[in-house]
């Protein structure tokens, strides 16, 4: 952790050492790039001075937390019995497997007008539009989940009497779970990259949407402070998920 801390400690030394002085004497501009202390000076301000829409830090906190859950379930209910499909069955990858090669090549900024033309500007949009993102990364993740599952395990199974459903559902996917997880912890965090990209174009509250508005009125500080905050929501849901993976999966990490 100490060491962890290091980069950390040189970048925010850097960042002040750069920005320190009045606006007109910093090394960088203070519309490129805010003090610290501007930065922490526009936290309270975005605390009590609601939007338009009458809503503050955090609802708008509220707001992407609750998008980015709510996409992340429904794109997990397309890609899990998918990718464990594509995995097990032959015929299943040859169906699916050129629509997923294909779609990783997709620009995800690329969906915005997409999901825009074809069901409009409100939340429904913005969902299917991070569904999309969340099950063009995740599906190749489980489906090689499935793939490292060593053939020993089935093999043995199947000298057991064991059938092709409890082979999938009793020694395929419970030996993939682990790796499943950890795709499904590295997916989550990305999200939050996808979800910016969505309230900045189409604003309707958010962090993205906050994001859009300082830029308009010339707030940097408080730009970069919402930058620390996703970075700090992330960070926070990574130690979440990395916490439930070892309640969940003790034995993977006294493997390693």
């Amino acid at each position: 952790m100490a060491l962890g801390l290091i980069p950390i400690l040189i970048t925010f030394a850097l960042w002040w050492y750069m920005t320190k002085g009045e606006p007109e004497e910093r090394r960088i501009g203070a519309l490129n790039m805010p003090s610290p202390s501007d930065v922490v000076d526009s936290f309270r301000p975005m605390i009590d001075q609601p939007d338009n829409e009458g809503r503050a830090l955090p609802s708008h906190v509220y707001i992407s937390l609750k998008r980015v859950a709510f996409s992340f379930l429904i794109a997990l209910g397309i890609t899990l019995p998918l990718g464990v499909g594509m995995g097990a069955f032959g015929s299943v990858r040859a169906i699916f497997l050129p629509l997923a090669t294909v779609s990783g090549y997709v620009p995800i900024a690329t969906l915005v007008p997409l999901t825009m033309s074809l069901f409009g500007t409100g939340e429904e949009q913005k969902i299917v539009f991070l569904a999309l993102a969340y099950v063009i990364y995740l599906l190749p993740m489980i489906v090689k989940a499935i793939d490292g599952v060593p053939n020993v395990y089935l093999s043995t199974a199947y000298t057991l009497g064991a059938s092709r459903t409890e082979s999938i559902f009793k020694v395929l996917v419970p030996v993939a779970l682990p790796d499943i997880w950890h795709g499904m912890r590295l997916a989550f965090g990305v999200g939050w990259t996808y979800l910016v990209l969505a309230e900045v174009v189409v604003k309707d509250g958010g962090l993205g949407d906050m994001v859009g508005n300082a830029q308009r009125l010339g707030k940097p500080g408080r730009v970069w402070l919402i930058i620390l905050i996703i970075s700090v929501s992330a960070w926070i849901a990574d130690l979440l998920w990395e916490y439930a993976g070892r309640l969940l999966f003790p034995y993977r990490s006294t493997q390693r």
